[in-house]
């Protein structure tokens, strides 16, 4: 639980520090077409976004494996 903890804390502040793109849900549809179609982001942005992906995946491993303990 402690883990789970930890990864939830990461994933939040990771979350956080990533630089906004678009305000509203126009936005948020145009980033997602561009980043699809060939937009790159680059430094700060691009690493935060794999942590983000990591994190999220360690998370749910986590939680899945902690729920099956539990039971």
């Amino acid at each position: 639980m402690v883990v789970e903890a930890f990864i939830c804390i990461a994933l939040i502040a990771v979350v956080v520090l990533q630089s906004g793109k678009s305000a509203g849900l126009s936005g948020s549809i145009a980033g997602g077409a561009e980043t699809l179609f060939g937009g790159k982001k680059k430094g700060l942005d691009e690493m935060l976004a794999k942590a983000t992906m990591i994190l999220g995946l360690a998370f749910g491993f986590v939680t899945i494996v902690l729920g099956r303990m539990m039971q």
